[in-house]
């Protein structure tokens, strides 16, 4: 997989990392993105301690 910065990634959903579910929500939205035809991966976002599921934005 290529490496992309932070200005390359659009934030599609957040889940707070200290939630009962932990990243599941965040999973599950990425898996029905990527059921869509969105390529979304889940990270862990240390900054605001959420998981975050991206997307990375096409080149054009």
């Amino acid at each position: 997989m290529a490496a992309t910065s932070a200005q390359d990634r659009t934030v599609l959903d957040r889940s707070p990392a200290g939630g009962p579910r932990s990243s599941w929500p965040a999973e599950e939205y990425a898996v029905g993105e990527r059921a869509q035809g969105t390529q979304a991966q889940v990270v862990m976002g240390l900054h605001n301690n959420q998981f975050l599921a991206l997307t990375a934005h096409s080149p054009e």
